[in-house]
């Protein structure tokens, strides 16, 4: 693996533009007088790149503060960082290697070479196979033990091996050429399976197992229960256990090794690779079950989107950079204006999952209260994120974004074409200009509080019912999506991923490991041989009672 890495970087933090920022921040911040003064606001505090439209002029910024955060920005390299990251740079210090996931989507055309491997050359070859496998399943000579074709298949994963490849698939649904349903499992309680496979037939199901390691017990212990459920039904029916493991299993790991000893037929397994974080990892064999759902033309379409955005992030000027803009500006909330909660809000449906997959992207990502030498750090980093389908939101935590006593951060999805096709569904096209109004008018209200609305009920009933009252100033960005297909949909998503690597950036933090994750690992593992022994555990007090009190129950 190349031996390049950021060490050499300059730190944000010790730049005069930090000072600025925070001198900056104590000064108290109203939208609504930003506005009133400035009719260009919303024209210099917007851009475009691709299918996506930004408008971030209801953030709490003005000339100034753009100025210095984009200073911030080259005052720490940025630009070498991001050039770093797309060359195959050790950009992951703790686990000295790279992260390549922008190399997944790669033209073929295109080459990259790291240290003695050619990464766009093994990506290729692996997607390959994805394809390969992909359309075995989809045009039926995919056979399971009894002769009969898949009708249905099983993402067995959890986090990024999950998460990735459920949202990717919810999104892009209306793109599904094939009959055949794809469902997902990720808890390791076994709810999900249990309930799966009460309506699946095992004759007709294939398992997609996933996991980077194959050794994550979430995966594993929902692999040897449909295994389990397989072969009873493969006895039945005078089956074998290895033509089961042979017809019903593919296997997506770094550890060819463990997929082997399990039974995944070596023809059967597809590669990842150690500079593959899991929450990167969909662009990848991870995302088989997109490919499966939508065919490998809509697939690499994804890839497309993704590799465009690539490009805008490596090429434009800082000023009109999406990712660059969206990560200075999460950073200026969080670290300066000590706005520690964000929330997604896509105003689609199909997005349902979006919040889901970008907590987990954000938050392991920059989750971390040390830079990338071990040093504390004095400020803060990744705020608290959560999120759902806007117009759920509004019936459900609203109430605390427009007169609760947090601050909160917010970004607005919605796409501006949809049912346009469908002369004949005059209600759904309907419905979706009443979504966009919502979104519109959210965001409004949240950013202006009463002054939003000329309604002299509301405006007089402030002053003596302050129930009533809206105090707005609650940041916000729009992202408006041309239509949202499965190219718009890799540049979105890339478009997040950069914005964790520019904010990290910023922190001098380290986005691709995620050792925060590790001791609960190891200590359930402890609890698990505690159970299961029986005996008096040598745990906190807490524990043990509780495991006493399981104990009598069990």
């Amino acid at each position: 693996m190349d031996e390049r890495n950021n060490k050499g970087y300059k730190s944000a933090r010790h730049s005069k533009y930090w000072q600025h920022l925070a001198k900056l921040a104590e000064q108290p911040w109203a939208l609504a007088p930003l506005f009133a003064q400035d009719n260009e606001r919303t024209s210099r505090f917007s851009t475009q790149a691709g299918a996506l439209y930004m408008d971030y002029s209801k953030q709490c910024i003005n000339d100034a503060v753009l100025e210095n955060l984009l200073n911030l920005a080259n005052s720490c390299e940025l630009s070498g960082r991001i050039d770093a990251l797309l060359q195959g740079a050790m950009v992951n210090t703790s686990e000295k290697r790279a992260a390549l996931h922008t190399a997944l989507r790669l033209p073929a055309t295109e080459q990259l070479q790291v240290g003695t491997q050619n990464v766009a050359a093994d990506v290729h070859e692996s997607l390959a196979q994805v394809e390969r496998l992909s359309e075995r399943v989809r045009n039926g000579t995919w056979r399971g033990f009894s002769g009969k074709a898949i009708t249905d298949v099983v993402n067995i994963g959890v986090g990024g091996s999950d998460l990735g490849p459920l949202m990717a698939t919810t999104a892009l649904d209306e793109w599904a050429d094939t009959a055949i349903e794809v469902h997902f499992v990720s808890n390791m309680d076994g709810t999900q399976l249990d309930n799966l496979l009460k309506h699946l037939n095992p004759e007709t199901t294939l398992f997609i197992i996933s996991s980077k390691s194959f050794g994550t017990v979430d995966t594993l212990s929902n692999a040897k229960t449909a295994l389990s459920w397989l072969l009873a039904t493969a006895k039945l029916r005078a089956g074998t256990e290895e033509s089961v493991l042979r017809r019903h299993f593919i296997g997506v790991s770094a550890n060819c090794e463990k997929m082997t000893a399990w039974g995944i037929h070596p023809e059967h397994q597809l590669q990842l690779w150690e500079w593959v974080g899991g929450r990167f990892s969909l662009w990848s064999a991870i995302g088989l079950a997109i490919a499966i759902r939508i065919g490998m033309n809509g697939f690499k379409e994804l890839l497309a989107g993704a590799h465009n955005m690539d490009k805008h992030f490596a090429q434009a000027d800082f000023s009109e950079n999406l990712p660059v803009l969206l990560g200075l500006l999460a950073v200026w909330n969080s670290t300066f204006l000590q706005v520690n909660a964000h929330t997604v809000l896509p105003y689609d449906g199909r997005l349902e999952y979006l919040p889901s997959y970008l907590t987990q992207l954000e938050m392991e990502s920059n989750g971390k209260s040390v830079t990338q030498h071990g040093a504390r750090l004095d400020y803060d980093t990744c705020p608290i994120l959560w999120g759902e389908i806007g117009s759920n939101a509004q019936h459900a935590f609203y109430q605390l974004l427009h007169q609760g006593t947090q601050q909160v951060s917010c970004d607005f999805i919605a796409c501006v074409r949809r049912y346009s096709d469908d002369a004949t569904n005059e209600s759904l096209q309907q419905q979706h200009e009443l979504s966009l109004a919502n979104c519109l008018a959210q965001s409004r209200v949240l950013a202006f509080g009463n002054a939003a609305i000329a309604d002299k009920d509301i405006e007089a009933a402030s002053d003596a019912d302050k129930y009533k009252y809206y105090r707005g100033n609650q940041p916000s960005t729009t992202l408006l999506i041309d239509e949202l297909t499965p190219h718009s949909l890799g540049e979105l998503i890339a478009l997040y991923e950069h914005k964790v690597y520019v904010m990290a950036s910023i922190w001098d933090i380290n986005p691709f490991d995620q050792w925060g994750v590790e001791m609960g690992k190891k200590m359930a593992e402890s609890v698990h041989t505690a159970m299961q022994q029986g005996g008096d555990a040598q745990f906190d007090t807490s524990t043990n009672q509780l495991l006493q009190h399981i104990k009598l129950l069990s």
